[in-house]
């Protein structure tokens, strides 16, 4: 059986490092699966409807020129202050721009666990839609 001194040797280890990991690093709390995909029509010719940059303060995930129905996908973990944040900039080709916060953990943390911890993202023609269900969807970004 731990007696004091022991949990609190553990908790003088483990402490430390839940606090310092990076804002995608953090090994205590569960990962998060951040889909946006384009249901943009593709150009006369199949060409990118939609160039996407989504990034977080310390890292950037790349450009990407998506066709229809073309998924942008990654994963992150809220950090120990809930300070995690990715933003994405949308550009609908001869159309339109938009930024958006594609994963905020203050508001997405708890309404991304209902469908398999997942955040799902739908540029449209009219906007930019979010489900956390894969059937209720709402324009949460009006271009």
């Amino acid at each position: 059986m731990l007696d004091l001194k022991q949990i609190l040797v553990a908790l003088c280890i483990t402490l430390p490092l839940a606090l310092s990991a990076g804002e995608d690093e953090d090994i205590l709390f569960m990962n998060y699966h951040i889909h946006v995909t384009n249901y943009l029509p593709s150009g006369p010719n199949g060409e990118p409807s939609l160039l996407l940059n989504c990034k977080s303060k310390t890292k950037d995930l790349g450009l990407r020129a998506m066709v229809k129905d073309e998924d942008y996908t990654w994963d992150t973990k809220v950090n120990f202050w809930k300070t995690t944040l990715f933003f994405c900039h949308a550009v609908w080709v001869n159309h339109k721009e938009i930024r958006f916060d594609a994963f905020r953990a203050t508001r997405d943390e708890d309404r991304c666990m209902v469908f398999h911890m997942s955040c799902l993202w739908a540029v449209k023609e009219d906007g930019i839609y979010f489900s956390n269900d894969h059937l209720v969807w709402t324009n949460a970004y009006p271009w």
